[in-house]
């Protein structure tokens, strides 16, 4: 009978549920996003909540239909955004109190892991091994954009904020440039489609970089003003400053750190259009090895959460 973690992940963003066995495998995944009503920039704490608390049932339930529960010999969630003293949001408890339920019905233990410790374990699932130790990793989601300094321990894995902007994230300035021309949030994908089907014409400024750390307001405030005057003209000339920013940045910090590894995680790292732009770049990277993992595991999900929770049990 094959070994089976139940992975569960609450994010802001999504909620999502995974099962992994002792070889790695996927048995199961699905992750949905919240729903946001239109026009808005995202969900309080306790309407993210509330969304999660009603979808759960029903993605345990599928999960459960894919596996023997005897084959589960534990299981684990996402707790906190980041494993550091004090990091911590209301909307992980209910991934939290789920995976409490589970566990003590099926009598198996719980591991708790940040989400962020999910993000770079599922992305680097997707990668040969990285020999290098430690290494750098860009996490680029919707409310974060950091350069970390990653090394694998024991319980997960230990980080070090090196780089990454002092305001607004990527993810953000993307979202808001959405909402603004009337899409969805979250509104990158329209975004990603708008730039891979145009060249670019129009640009915010460079953006520029003290060591490895930015800021991107100011270049918010120039994208609103051109939208005011241009529409969405600006969109893929915004995706071309994001791609130099985050080769700019890598190499400085791959050069200060001795490290010659650089991982992109997070859900605004499954654009096809920063992709399309890293190959561009590539003649340019001076000795920095900048890597792309599986765009579906990315953003937001349970499987790197898994994936962790079966690391744990095997040590």
């Amino acid at each position: 009978m094959a070994k089976v973690v139940l992975g569960i992940d609450t994010s802001n963003y999504k909620t999502s549920v995974a099962l992994t066995d002792e070889n790695g495998n996927i048995r199961y995944q699905r992750s949905e996003f919240l729903k946001v009503e239109q026009g808005k920039r995202g969900l309080r704490q306790s309407v993210a909540f509330f969304h999660h608390c009603q979808v759960l049932p029903s993605f345990i339930e599928e999960a459960f239909q894919t596996v023997d529960p005897k084959e589960i010999i534990s299981v684990a969630v996402s707790s906190r955004p980041r494993n550091v003293e004090g990091s911590y949001m209301p909307v992980f408890l209910s991934g939290v109190q789920t995976g409490t339920v589970i566990s003590s019905a099926l009598q198996v233990p719980m591991n708790c892991f940040s989400h962020q410790e999910g993000h770079i374990e599922a992305i680097l699932s997707t990668l040969p091994p990285i020999p290098q130790k430690p290494f750098l990793l860009f996490h680029l989601s919707g409310g974060t954009t950091e350069c970390l300094l990653c090394e694998r321990t024991w319980e997960g894995y230990a980080v070090e904020i090196v780089g990454g902007t002092k305001d607004i994230s990527v993810g953000q300035l993307l979202d808001r440039t959405g909402v603004q021309l009337g899409y969805d949030f979250p509104a990158g994908k329209y975004l990603d489609r708008i730039a891979m089907g145009r060249s670019y014409t129009v640009f915010p400024g460079k953006i520029r970089i003290q060591e490895g750390f930015f800021n991107l307001s100011g270049t918010e405030t120039q994208v609103m003003k051109s939208i005011e005057e241009k529409g969405d003209e600006i969109v893929p000339g915004i995706f071309y400053r994001i791609q130099q920013l985050l080769h700019d940045t890598a190499v400085q910090l791959s050069q200060k750190y001795k490290v010659d590894t650089v991982v992109m995680a997070g859900g605004v790292s499954a654009s096809e259009t920063l992709r399309k732009y890293a190959v561009l770049w590539q003649e340019q990277r001076d000795g920095c090895r900048i890597l792309f993992g599986d765009p579906v595991l990315s953003g937001d999900n349970a499987v790197g959460i898994s994936l962790l929770g079966g690391r744990r049990s095997q040590e």
